[in-house]
């Protein structure tokens, strides 16, 4: 179990920081303010975007099946698709809980998690080949960092560290 959780953890803690390097494109230190205009970013979030809920996505499989080798995939549905049902069944009540709410999408009667992965399932390829693309390039930014924050969430849910003090004193 150790093996697998510290695992885990490390693959969740750098979905966490390359979600938290994107959110800082918007302002500060790379938005505007720092005179860059808003076009020298383009598909570098959704890439970056796409690469975090990768990670985050074999972060709960690693957690789920108990093995660290993660199946070498871009692919968001199909790593969704490898977690265990309880799993995905999870995220999805969460997904309609606190992301379908507040960002709807009409197209969908019963919209769920998967509309969201299956929509941007090779947006990491996608984004990062953006000069070879052949296809219209939609990203739904907004959903698709709500959907992100979310998995992430529910995972850290899934475990508690505690800091660990010597029996003896230094």
């Amino acid at each position: 179990m150790s093996a697998r959780l510290s695992t885990a953890i490390r693959i969740g803690e750098a979905a966490k920081a390359i979600f938290r390097k994107t959110q800082r494109f918007a302002g500060g230190e790379f938005g505007k303010g720092a005179g860059q205009s808003e076009h020298e970013h383009v598909g570098v979030e959704p890439m970056l975007l796409a690469l975090s809920m990768e990670l985050a996505l074999k972060a709960w499989f690693v957690f789920d099946h108990d093995d660290p080798k993660v199946i070498k995939s871009h692919n968001l549905i199909k790593l969704f698709e490898s977690l265990k049902p309880e799993s995905q069944e999870k995220l999805d009540a969460e997904f309609r809980r606190s992301v379908a709410p507040y960002h709807p999408n009409g197209f969908y009667m019963d919209y769920s998690i998967r509309h969201i992965l299956c929509q941007h399932q090779d947006a990491f390829i996608d984004w990062r080949y953006l000069h070879e693309a052949e296809k219209s390039m939609m990203f739904d930014q907004g959903a698709f960092e709500a959907t992100l924050k979310m998995v992430l969430s529910e995972f850290e849910k899934r475990y508690r560290i505690e800091p660990v003090k010597p029996l003896w004193p230094s």
